[in-house]
């Protein structure tokens, strides 16, 4: 067994917690803040999710499997609207993960959703969401997205750019149309997160620019405009925030600009986007976000900023996307090949590899995300031993878990199963080494249902195109 103290040394403060935490008298648990709302390990040891075993779901849909809680799902588009005072003021955000029946359950929910891409609005459009409470986003939108906006009729697009609101005016007036829409601002704030999820400060490529007069400017253009009508400002400070400073800062920034809008241009502005970025706990360690808390904190601030510059208090919208979807999902996994990598002259590395990887999750690879797994089809008794759990891809960085103390008893064939991730896992899956893209059940009151079938390697070979020599 390797001596613990080994894959100490450069290790964080929050590693070795999680290490110390995972030995094996922990292991068998599941943390009830990280883990889906309906999940429960029972006295033989398996872990169910809805009442339906992930051990079924494994033996009839395959692995790497996708289980999504709906129950979970749904509670969470009611903590928002409950925080926040509406529904209609909570607009889910699809990027995080979209299917059409996802989509359904957002509506069902009274949720506005707010859709990326064109295709993600098809998707919307597809399950028959109501247009009126759909917000467009997307930095380099094209014409046939913004035309498609304009004639299904979707509730706002946010302006990135000065090119695209001279797009959109023009396309509005072919098709005869007033085009609600706000301005995304960027209000100088940089949350503290990684560099490519930090959307708010200057130097990145969304919105247009609260200190240079860019946004000031879009917005009297929108004014002026005949086929677009200016209703509301949009930012968005970055992912994974836990409380309300950043979100609190750049509404009092954006505040500003609503100031001058009132003064120079006598419009006073109905709507406050300010964008989702609310975070989850990945591992034990993290605390989750407190909804309730975050949004009465964040409600307050603009209430006082509005009056301190007196104005009526816009309606504050917000756009969750991960701390909906994120908790209510866990991914299985089956075990393939367990080996010990020689680290030092008296101890080595177990490198646990399952089933999927970076094609499914792509998410440690690119931003180091961490996250809780467990043994699902049993309880784990054995020693720990510093462990690495890795994919089946031909890519060294293709790992999930980077660094854990996990029991030495776990082995082929065995289920491991990885929570929250249920945002930007199966949106960002890829066919790296034309692995498919995994199957998603949704489980509900002890029933399984099929949300996506697992993509096949016919799938991929149906998109290319044989020409005879």
């Amino acid at each position: 067994m390797l001596d613990p103290v080994l894959n100490t040394a450069n290790l964080s403060r929050d590693d070795l917690l999680r290490m110390r935490h995972n030995e094996a008298g922990c292991f068998n648990d599941l943390p009830a803040h990280v883990w889906p709302r309906n999940a429960q390990r029972h006295d033989d040891g398996t872990v169910s999710i809805a009442d339906v075993s992930l051990t079924d779901i494994a033996a009839e849909y395959g692995t790497p499997v996708m289980v999504v809680d709906e129950d979970d799902f749904r509670s969470r588009c009611r903590d928002m609207a409950r925080a926040y005072g509406d529904p209609a003021h909570v607009h889910y955000a699809a990027k995080a993960f979209l299917t059409s029946r996802i989509a359904k359950w957002v509506a069902e929910e009274g949720l506005a959703l707010d859709v990326a891409s064109e295709n993600e609005l098809l998707i919307a459009l597809a399950a028959d969401f109501p247009t009126e409470r759909i917000t467009a986003h997307g930095n380099s939108k094209s014409d046939s997205f913004l035309r498609r906006c304009v004639t299904s009729g979707v509730g706002h697009v946010v302006i990135d750019s000065h090119q695209e609101l001279e797009a959109l005016e023009r396309i509005a007036e072919e098709e005869g149309v007033v085009q609600d829409v706000f301005i995304r601002v960027k209000p100088g704030v940089e949350a503290h997160t990684h560099e490519f999820i930090a959307t708010s400060h200057e130097d990145q490529k969304f919105g247009l620019s609260l200190a240079s007069g860019s946004a000031f400017l879009a917005a009297e253009t929108a004014h002026a405009a005949a086929n677009v009508r200016l209703t509301g400002l949009h930012c968005h400070v970055g992912s994974q925030v836990f409380d309300a400073e950043g979100f609190k800062l750049a509404a009092s920034r954006v505040l500003g600009l609503y100031s001058k809008i009132y003064r120079e241009l006598g419009v006073e502005l109905e709507y406050l986007d300010l964008g989702g970025g609310y975070g989850i706990a990945y591992t034990v360690e993290e605390e989750p976000l407190n909804v309730e808390a975050v949004a009465r904190d964040l409600l307050r601030a603009v209430r006082e900023a509005a009056g301190d510059l007196e104005l009526t208090p816009p309606k504050v919208i917000v756009e969750p996307g991960r701390a909906i979807a994120g908790p209510a999902a866990v991914t299985v996994y089956s075990v393939g090949t367990v080996k010990d990598v020689h680290v030092t002259d008296d101890a080595t590395r177990r490198y646990i590899a399952v089933d999927g990887g970076m094609s499914d999750n792509i998410r440690t690879a690119l931003y180091g995300a961490e996250y809780d797994a467990r043994v699902v089809n049993r309880n784990t008794e054995g020693a720990p031993h510093a462990t690495r759990l890795v994919g089946s891809h031909c890519e060294s960085g293709d790992i999930l878990i980077n660094n854990a103390l996990w029991p030495d008893d776990i082995g082929p064939g065995d289920l491991i199963a990885l929570a929250a991730t249920g945002a930007y896992c199966f949106s960002m899956a890829s066919n790296y080494n034309c692995f498919g893209r995994p199957a998603v059940v949704s489980v509900r009151d002890g029933k399984a249902t099929p949300m996506v079938r697992r993509e096949t390697v016919e799938d991929i070979l149906a998109r290319e195109v044989f020409v005879d020599s």
